[in-house]
């Protein structure tokens, strides 16, 4: 990982102004404080039942919305 105090050296060098940091990217950038968030996502990811989602797909700008809708309504009640 990069060293953030080399990093801002190198920006105050460059432009001549001093890099402040939001503390919500700080603590993006913080690698204590990362391992913490990145607990938190494995958390909520082991929450959400991902064997029941499907893939939906909208449609595409060059295809009319409700043609491809009728069409979605069509299989879904095939596959019922």
């Amino acid at each position: 990982m990069f060293n953030l105090k080399s990093l801002q050296r190198n920006k105050t060098i460059k432009y001549g102004v001093p890099m402040l940091l939001d503390p919500s990217l700080e603590a993006k950038v913080n690698p204590q404080k990362q391992a913490v968030i990145l607990e938190e996502e494995y958390e909520k990811l082991k929450e959400i039942h991902l064997d029941e989602w499907k893939n939906i797909r909208g449609p595409r700008p060059w295809e009319d919305s409700r043609e491809y809708q009728e069409q979605q309504r069509k299989n879904l009640s095939k596959t019922d």
